[in-house]
């Protein structure tokens, strides 16, 4: 279980020298106990405190790192729920292919896995990984293809195989990939292990319950190999959830190590309707990689938008940097738009602009990320504000026009922008960004 402050605080020196930035051993003692602070902050720790505390601070689910340069990051979740505090690392993607499959159509997925990009609030989001599947029996067959599909993507894998020659053979083609190795029994798992353990890949656990998987989790660790999956055959996505939930549970709520792990799951429904609603389960319920049955920009939109609204820290609002920015390719007496850096807000109030035809300035000062009407009630978009910040950037150096629209949900602070800049002329715009189209058309043309 999880320690206390005021147990915490027994193992600490109780000087109080305050070197750590705390006023008291009580007040570190405290910020451990909420993972706030880090122990390697007091000078004075023991090796019996960092050995305890080491353990103790430990994220309930383990942090995994994949990758070449060790990038992709799954596990190191604290929480059941976002709201509690948030959900770290997101759901993995990765996109599957056989190597039976076609050398033509093999070399066209890759190519769609490479140029795929999604735009999407100031972010771009790609594909984490590329799953290769062993269908044949020959092993050297299977390692050319893990170690072209490597060379072509250049990210972290998963091979799958029944066949643990095969998986040893692509193992050894990807060594110092930190890929996932997937086998089909917990039997072959154990043989796997020290395929992984040399060539340096992530061990998924694969089991047929939670109870044969908590055994061999905690059997491989014994052996000093941690960086492992937990892989559960499953009858349906029902049973699919829950077993990921009680695992999660198990973690979070009672500490339970053997259960501390990312999950990994694969989807080998082709049907896409059936595919969509596994994958959302799985990104919605503690899912550490997914593999798509095939590449398919009709499920992976939704699946990536979904995925960043849920991974999204909900106490930190996506946020853009504050300046004036150019919307086309605007001069000195082109119309000046205001909003706020709530990164949404931005790229709705920015496309409409750019929809209209014409070329803007879109003036957006800090506002810590709120909306706009969330921004106003407390008191960071008052015309005060947006005045001091256009005089911070010297916009009037910048622009000739003297014409400023403002949201029309705040009109209100029409009479006090013009107060704050003298010589300026508030617009109320629309209330809605969709309507700013006509609004430009009718008032700006």
């Amino acid at each position: 279980m999880a320690l206390t402050g005021l147990q915490i605080q027994k193992l600490l020196p109780k000087t109080n020298c305050k070197e750590c930035g705390s006023n008291t051993c009580l007040a570190f003692a405290m910020k451990l106990a909420a993972k706030k602070a880090d122990l390697s902050q007091c000078p004075y720790a023991s090796e019996e405190a960092k050995r305890v505390l080491g353990a103790a601070s430990e994220p309930p689910v383990k942090l995994l790192e994949l990758g070449e340069t060790k990038s992709l990051k799954l596990g190191d979740e604290t929480v059941l729920y976002r709201h509690e505090k948030t959900f770290v690392n997101q759901t993995a993607l990765a996109i599957n292919i056989a190597d039976n499959d076609d050398p033509a159509r093999i070399d066209t997925i890759l190519a769609h896995i490479r140029d795929y990009k999604l735009e999407r609030v100031g972010e771009t989001l790609i594909i984490d990984m590329v799953c290769v599947t062993q269908t044949g029996s020959d092993a050297e067959h299977y390692a050319r293809i893990a170690n072209k599909v490597r060379e072509s993507v250049k990210r972290p894998l998963v091979l799958r195989s029944n066949n643990p020659e095969g998986l040893r053979a692509a193992g050894k083609a990807v060594s110092g990939s930190n890929s996932v190795l997937v086998a089909a029994d917990a039997d072959q798992t154990r043989k796997l292990l020290a395929t992984a353990q040399e060539f340096g890949h992530a061990l998924a656990v694969t089991a047929d319950s939670l109870d044969e998987l908590a055994a061999l989790t905690a059997e491989i660790k014994e052996k000093g190999f941690n960086e492992l999956l937990l892989h559960i055959h499953s009858q349906s996505p029902a049973e699919q959830w829950q077993s990921r939930t009680i695992a999660r549970r198990a973690a979070i709520l009672d500490n339970f190590k053997p259960l501390g792990y990312p999950g990994i799951h694969f989807i080998d429904k082709g049907d896409l309707f059936a595919a969509a609603v596994e994958a959302i389960g799985e990104i919605c319920k503690y899912g550490g990689i997914c593999v798509l049955p095939t590449f398919d920009t009709a499920l992976l939109a939704p699946l990536m938008t979904l995925r960043m609204n849920i991974f999204t820290d909900p106490q930190k609002p996506i946020q853009v940097e504050p300046k004036l920015y150019p919307i086309g390719e605007p001069k000195a007496d082109s119309p000046v738009f205001v909003t706020t850096n709530f990164s949404l807000t931005y790229f709705i109030v920015s496309g409409e602009i750019e929809n209209s035809g014409i070329s803007a300035w879109l003036l957006v000062p800090e506002c810590e990320g709120m909306s706009v009407l969330t921004a106003w009630a407390a008191g960071k978009f008052s015309g005060a504000q947006i005045a001091k910040f256009a005089k911070e950037i010297d916009l009037e150096s910048q622009v000739s026009s003297r014409k400023i629209i403002i949201p029309g949900y705040v009109a209100q602070i029409s009479g006090e922008l013009e107060e704050s800049m003298p010589g300026w002329q508030a617009l109320v715009g629309p209330q809605e960004a969709a309507d700013l189209e006509s609004f430009i058309k009718a008032k700006l043309n």
